[in-house]
């Protein structure tokens, strides 16, 4: 930083890119001093005549006020008010064209001078040293002072920056042709200045303070090297004579070689520019009181006599200004505010003078030339020869047309200082600053749309979270946590919960589930509960006789009427058995030979006792198989229970028939009688046949049974139809008599031989087989019977009392053929269904079979 220091205090600078040489047309302006001007007929004040917010009007209209007394209050970021120029009569309040090149209307105060030209109270500081930082800011805020070197910004916002700053820099250059002002005012005011500077250095405590001014203002010079003689501090730098050297980033560049990085500002490397008639406003507004209410303009051209600079009122119609200099226009004149090169146009006159106002410039045809027609680039290079921001000026034209806005922030537009060197140079006559005038007004109206979108998207986005909690909250209200309970109230909840579910197994008849379940839960809320083993028991065996009740009833009411059929034909069936019995016994004891054997008597008596033997193993087998299934499957209890029942009682309906049907056919017996007679000699011839063959008699004995068991499993299907009719009507007249006997002579025996008759009878009823096989399967089943048939006509001829004992067996047998239970037995309650099932339906048949024969016989 010394270094730094000592190379600028030895007067070196160094240059910036770009940058041309108009000429300057200084000189017409400053042959004689600033002159003040009359009062104007009336005086336009604008409200808007600085960047930022417009003040808050605090005048109304027909209101008289005074020189200097403020119009406006600040209100907003980078506000400052506006001061009445002179005292006089507001007329109107309305608004009037701007000093822009659109000319727009802006509210403007509108006063009519009294003459007086009275001021306000006024308060001066004599002692600057004595005020602190914040009051010499409100200060300089409240005189209403902005930049006036062109840009309009508010000075008490660079006066109050927080930051260090290493250089002050005051621009005096003043390098665009035509303008004087600052150099006139340098020249009259530069102790006004110099005091202006020793203020900033107050509030801004730099390390040192730089004045630029360019090498072709040597009187501005002396007198500013002369003011500021008793400041070591301020330096007067000399730099050369290129335009635009009084650009704010050029002007740091010639001075201290330093450069402002793209999108900053001088302060963010500890620079702070300012204007010199900024700094002159600021020292008459601390030791004057002096707001900003006037400023020196240049009016200049060659269609006014009388070029030179002048105090101007803020306010003060253009119009007034050439008037009091000789204007004397030519045809299309064009009037321009500002310079040739950053000037623009003016639509009317009747525009007042604002702060930022320092040149009116009226020029003929031949000073400045109307710009031609607008040619296509040729791409000479030359705008971006004489850019001093190092911009690409031909491609920011082209994205400009093409309204390419996101380009335009790539090259880096905002750097640009519309210094229209560009222009000036080019040789198509492109006016490419005003491409970039409007692309940049484009973007900053295209920013602000988009930054009052997002904060309407905040808005919305945070009213719709705050409905979302109200809502929230409204029902969070109504499901607020109960308090919670003691263990005493826990417990009484438990007590009055196992007293519903008590009286709840009451009313469901106290079932064991419900009474494990209650002694569960009465356990676990510590109650003691004994257990009444006793009581389950007799529920049980009283729930389970219900049941057997209800479901034997029930099926006595369905079966009832399917099964009367078959009980009568039965009946019949055993009655006419009976008394063909009786009659061939008859004839038998008449008629028979003897021709038998003591050693066939024998055999016969033991096959009769093994038969019985078989017999009674195998109702034992049943009645085991039943109670193992009635144990093993609780499930089929109750079914089991019920088929016994109804079993039972059709086989006391159908015996009770029978009995009564067959005494009823005994007395009518003699029709049958040579019936009888021929079926018992031929039983009797075949005993004769069976007893000459005793081994073979045997072997058909034991083949009998064997056959009996492959009845259903293995048919014969080797025999003819005459010889199965008479087989089978032997084999149903000797199963017919031998079971007529035993029915009458044992009758606990028929009873339960009935029941079991019957239960295979309803079970081949609830299950009949539609498709019952009528060759092979009848075949074998006649092959079975007359083999029974030989054996029992034996037995039968031998001896009366052995003939009941045989046909016991064979009966016995027949059964035992169904009943037999298998060496495989299956161990499954649905095996044992099945097996059952099976010996009802082996029985079934061989009742049908036995009415055939008897119905053929």
């Amino acid at each position: 930083m010394e270094k730094l220091i000592d190379q600028i205090k030895q007067g070196k600078v160094w240059p910036f890119p770009g940058g041309i040489h108009p000429p300057g047309q200084k000189q017409q302006s400053t042959t004689q001093a600033i002159v003040r001007l009359p009062l104007p007929d009336k005086l336009v004040v604008s409200l808007k005549q600085h960047i930022g917010a417009n003040g808050k009007l605090i005048v109304e209209k027909g209101q008289q006020v005074l020189k200097g007394q403020a119009l406006t209050k600040p209100s907003g970021n980078w506000s400052v008010p506006v001061h009445a120029p002179t005292s006089g009569l507001i007329s109107d309040i309305c608004p009037m064209p701007s000093a822009h090149p659109s000319a727009l209307p802006e509210l403007s105060v509108i006063i009519e001078p009294d003459g007086e030209d009275k001021w306000c109270e006024l308060r001066s500081v004599s002692d600057t040293k004595a005020l602190s930082h914040d009051e010499l800011v409100d200060i300089i805020h409240q005189s209403g002072i902005s930049g006036m070197g062109g840009a309009g910004f508010p000075t008490y916002v660079k006066a109050d920056i927080r930051k260090d700053i290493e250089f002050l820099i005051v621009n005096a250059v003043e390098c665009e042709p035509y303008i004087t002002a600052d150099d006139m005012l340098m020249r009259e005011h530069a102790d006004g200045i110099i005091a202006g500077i020793e203020l900033m250095q107050q509030l801004l405590n730099p390390q040192l303070t730089i004045i630029g001014i360019e090498d072709n203002k040597p009187e501005a010079i002396a007198a500013m090297k002369k003011a500021a003689e008793h400041n070591d501090s301020i330096i007067v730098q000399t730099v050369p004579t290129v335009y635009p050297s009084g650009g704010e980033k050029q002007l740091i560049k010639l001075l201290t070689g330093k450069e402002v990085p793209s999108g900053s500002i001088p302060a963010d490397i500890g620079m702070l520019v300012q204007n010199v008639g900024t700094l002159f406003a600021v020292n008459q507004a601390v030791h004057e009181g002096k707001p900003l209410i006037e400023r020196v303009v240049t009016v200049t051209g060659n269609t006014i006599h009388k070029q030179g600079n002048v105090w101007a009122l803020l306010g003060t119609e253009i119009k007034h200004l050439l008037d009091c200099q000789g204007f004397s226009p030519v045809p299309q004149q064009r009037v321009v505010m500002g310079g040739p090169m950053m000037g623009f146009t003016l639509p009317t006159v009747r525009i007042g003078v604002v702060k930022t106002t320092n040149c009116i410039l009226a020029p003929d045809h031949q000073e400045l030339a109307e710009p031609g027609e607008e040619k296509a680039c040729i791409r000479c290079s030359a705008c971006a020869d004489a850019c001093p921001a190092s911009l690409l000026p031909q491609q920011l034209q082209w994205f400009a047309k093409s309204k390419e806005y996101d380009k335009l922030n790539e090259h880096n537009l905002f750097d640009c200082i519309e210094c229209g060197a560009c222009a000036y140079v080019c040789p198509s006559e492109i006016p490419l600053v005003q491409y970039y005038r409007v692309a940049k007004a484009e973007i900053k109206e295209q920013q602000a749309e988009q930054i009052k979108a997002e904060r309407a998207k905040e808005r919305f986005e945070a009213r719709k979270e705050r409905l979302e909690r109200e809502q929230e909250e409204r029902q969070n209200r109504h499901k607020r946590k109960p308090a919670a309970k003691s263990d005493s109230e826990k417990q009484k909840v438990a007590d009055a919960l196992a007293r519903v579910k008590t009286k709840s197994d009451d009313k469901e008849s106290k079932s064991a589930v419900a009474a494990a379940i209650a002694r569960a839960k009465a356990k676990k809320q510590g109650a003691e509960l004994e257990p009444d083993n006793s009581e389950i028991a007799k529920e049980r065996a009283a729930r389970k006789e219900q049941a057997r009740k209800y479901k034997e009833q029930k099926a006595l009411e369905q079966g009832e009427e399917g099964v009367d059929k078959d009980d009568k034909k039965s009946a019949v069936a055993a009655a006419i058995a009976r008394a063909k019995a009786k009659k061939a016994a008859q004839a038998k004891e008449d008629n028979a030979e003897v021709d038998l054997a003591p050693k066939d008597d024998k055999k016969a008596a033991v096959a009769a006792a093994i038969a019985r033997a078989k017999a009674k193993k195998a109702a034992q087998a049943a009645e085991n198989q039943t109670e193992a299934e009635e144990d093993s499957a609780p499930v089929d209890d109750k079914k089991a229970a019920v088929a016994a029942a109804i079993a039972r009682a059709k086989a006391k309906k159908a015996a009770q028939s029978a009995k009564n049907q067959t005494e009823a056919e005994e007395d009518g017996a003699p029709v049958d009688d040579k019936k009888a007679a021929v079926a018992a000699a031929i039983a009797r011839a075949k005993a004769k046949k069976a007893a000459k063959e005793q081994a073979q008699s045997d072997g058909s004995s034991e083949k009998t049974n064997d056959s009996s068991d492959e009845a259903d499993a293995k048919p014969q299907s080797d025999t003819t139809e005459s010889r199965e009719d008479k087989k089978k009507a032997a084999v149903a007249a000797a199963i017919a008599r031998a079971k007529a006997k035993k029915a009458a002579k044992e009758q606990a025996q028929s009873d339960d031989y009935s029941e079991q008759i019957n239960d295979s009878s309803d079970e081949a009823d609830a299950k009949p087989q539609s498709d019952e096989p009528e060759s092979s399967e009848d075949k074998k089943k006649a092959a079975v019977a007359a083999a029974i048939a030989r054996a029992k006509a034996k037995k039968a001829a031998k001896e009366q009392a052995q003939s009941d004992n045989y046909s016991e067996q064979i009966n016995d047998s027949s059964d035992e053929a169904d009943a037999k239970p298998q060496s495989d037995e299956p161990e499954s309650s649905e095996d044992k269904k099945k097996a059952a099932v099976a010996r009802a339906i082996a029985k079934a048949k061989a009742k049908k079979l036995q009415q055939e024969g008897n119905d053929k016989s």
